[in-house]
């Protein structure tokens, strides 16, 4: 395993649960802006629809998805910066 690699699995990990923290706290956001409700739905309520339910997860994968990609780049172009060499 290279050395930037190994240098970059503890950081990547930091990263994903901050990430994580706050793609959730943006769905959350994003959420309440669309709908003007202040909780999110649960695939097993029985008082949401399925629209409302797919909607939901739509959004939600989409955010975590942006979020993930953006977090694992920025901690991978900073390790190159940092070490001189790509995490890959």
């Amino acid at each position: 395993m290279k050395a930037s690699k190994a240098a970059y699995k503890p950081v990547g990990l930091a990263l994903g649960a901050a990430g994580g923290l706050l793609a959730g706290m943006a769905f959350k956001q994003a959420w309440k802006i669309l709908t003007h409700a202040e909780d999110t739905p649960n695939a097993t309520d029985e008082n949401r629809t399925w629209r409302e339910i797919l909607l939901a997860a739509t959004l939600q994968g989409a955010i975590f998805a942006g979020v993930k990609a953006a977090v694992d780049r920025a901690g991978a172009t900073t390790t190159r910066r940092v070490t001189g060499t790509w995490p890959g």
